[in-house]
């Protein structure tokens, strides 16, 4: 009997000390996570100031403006239901452009306005980088090619 129930004390406390492992870790992920949220999501539902998050939709075109430093710019991003005011200091990439996908993470200011530390622009299937045109990719060899 004693053995039995030395047994079962010592299941219950390995149940208890995954119990609280899984627990902190779950505290753990929640504190670091990047929720991602649409313009939409941001209007409706809003997000507190200074939480990171990442913020994806289009470059609203004409919206696109550099400041004179030269690093940073303004541009507006939407849903096409909502939009959100945006800033972005530093190289932005190459595909980041008026009328392109952009999924920005930062977190919001008190005025409302996204504060983006890192601009992910996205593009189609159809994108060829620079150093890439005039080549064609064969899919069976995976060898690249120079178009004629």
């Amino acid at each position: 009997m004693k053995a039995k129930h030395q047994r079962l004390i010592l299941a219950l406390a390995a149940l208890v000390a995954i119990i609280g492992a899984g627990l902190l870790a779950v505290s753990a992920l929640k504190d670091e996570a990047a929720y991602f949220y649409a313009p939409n999501d941001v209007k409706t539902k809003g997000v507190e100031p200074g939480k990171a998050i990442r913020l994806g939709g289009m470059v609203v075109k004409g919206s696109l403006h550099r400041a004179p430093d030269g690093v940073t710019i303004r541009f507006d991003v939407t849903d096409g239901k909502a939009t959100v005011p945006a800033t972005f200091s530093g190289i932005a990439p190459d595909l980041f452009k008026e009328g392109s996908g952009v999924v920005a993470e930062g977190s919001f200011d008190g005025k409302g306005t996204f504060i983006a530390t890192n601009l992910l622009a996205k593009h189609d299937e159809r994108y060829m980088p620079r150093e890439l045109e005039g080549m064609s990719y064969n899919e069976t060899t995976h060898e690249m090619k120079a178009e004629r």
